[in-house]
C-alpha cells in the first residue's frame, strides 16, 4: 500500500511540477474544534477538477498529518449548484498523449490520499456530481447529499481522462449488478436512486446539509480515535486483500489497540458511568 501511495505521488510531482506555489485560494480549509471542513473553490463556473485544484486538494490532504488531534473531514464545493464537476477540458488538448495518462494517475494519487485519510472524510454533495466529481465523492469514506444532487456517469469509458479511478472505486462501493448497469447505460442517477444503491449514505434537505455533515462530524469525534483509524484501515485496505489476509489485518489491529491508553480509559468510563474522554494514543 506505501509503494502504491507513494508511486501515485511521485505521478502527481511530475504532472504538476516539483516546486510550483499552490495557490491557496483554491481549496478554503476552516477548523472547527476536532473537525475540518475543506472547500472546493474554483474560479467560475465552479466546476472544474483542474491541474493546479489537483495539487491544492492534495497538498492540503497531505497537511492533515500535521493535525494529530483532528478527528473528522468535511470535504464541500463552494458553489451553491455543483460539488464538482468534470475535468477542465481546457487543459487536455494541451497535454501529449503520455502526459494525458500521467494527469490521471496524479488524479488517482489525490482519490488514494483521500480515500487513505487515517481520518473519516465525509462528502457533502449538492446540485451536480460528474466526472472528476464522481471520482472525488467515491473516494470520501462517507457521502451525504441533498434531494436534488445527481450523479452523472455519461463519461465512463469515453476517454482515458475521464477514467482517473471512477470506474473501479464505483465497484467496490456499490453491488456489482447495480455498478455494470450505470457503467453501461452511462446515466444520470438521482439521490433517492443513489441511497438505494448504496451510493451515499444519507440524504439530507440542501439548507441543512452541511449541518448535518456536521453532526455526523461531532459524532465521530466522540469516538475513540484509534479504533477510527484502525477500523478505516481495515476496510481501505482489507477490501484489497485475499478474505484470509482481510481477517488476519484486522485481528492485527484489534489486538494493538489494547497496547493504548484509550482502551484502558473506554473501559474505566464504562465500569464508572461516565464519558470517555480519548487522547488518541
Amino acid at each position: 500500500l506505501a509503494v502504491s501511495r507513494r508511486h501515485a505521488s511521485d505521478k502527481l510531482i511530475k504532472y504538476v511540477g516539483q516546486s510550483e506555489p499552490v495557490d491557496s485560494t483554491l481549496v478554503i480549509f476552516e477548523r472547527s474544534d476536532s473537525f475540518a471542513t475543506i472547500r472546493i473553490n474554483p474560479p467560475e463556473p465552479y466546476d472544474l477538477l483542474s491541474r493546479d485544484m489537483t495539487l491544492a486538494l492534495t497538498q492540503r490532504f497531505k497537511n492533515l498529518n500535521s493535525q494529530p488531534d483532528l478527528r473528522t473531514v468535511i470535504l464541500v464545493g463552494v458553489a451553491d449548484n455543483s460539488f464538482c464537476d468534470e475535468t477542465d477540458g481546457a487543459e487536455i488538448p494541451k497535454l501529449a498523449d503520455a502526459e494525458v495518462s500521467e494527469a490521471a494517475r496524479a488524479r488517482q494519487g489525490l482519490y488514494d490520499e483521500i480515500e487513505n485519510c487515517p481520518i473519516p472524510v465525509i462528502a457533502a454533495i449538492r446540485g451536480s456530481a460528474a466526472g472528476a466529481g464522481i471520482e472525488l465523492a467515491l473516494a470520501c469514506h462517507l457521502r451525504i447529499a441533498s434531494p436534488d444532487t445527481t450523479f452523472s456517469f455519461g463519461q465512463i469509458g469515453s476517454d482515458g481522462i475521464e477514467t482517473s479511478g471512477r470506474l473501479a472505486r464505483l465497484k467496490r462501493q456499490i453491488r456489482s449488478d447495480y455498478a455494470t448497469e450505470i457503467i453501461r447505460t452511462r446515466r444520470t442517477v438521482p439521490a433517492a436512486e443513489a441511497l438505494r444503491i448504496g451510493l451515499i449514505n444519507r440524504i439530507a434537505p440542501e439548507d441543512q446539509l452541511l449541518l448535518e455533515a456536521e453532526s455526523l462530524a461531532r459524532l465521530i469525534s466522540t469516538m475513540a480515535p484509534l479504533a477510527i483509524r484502525a477500523g478505516l484501515e481495515a476496510v481501505t485496505r482489507g477490501t484489497e486483500l485475499p478474505l484470509a489476509e482481510g481477517l488476519a489485518l484486522e485481528s492485527n489491529l484489534f489486538a494493538n489497540l489494547f497496547a493504548t491508553s484509550d482502551v484502558r480509559e473506554g473501559t474505566s468510563a464504562f465500569l464508572e458511568k461516565r464519558k470517555p474522554v480519548f487522547k488518541g494514543r
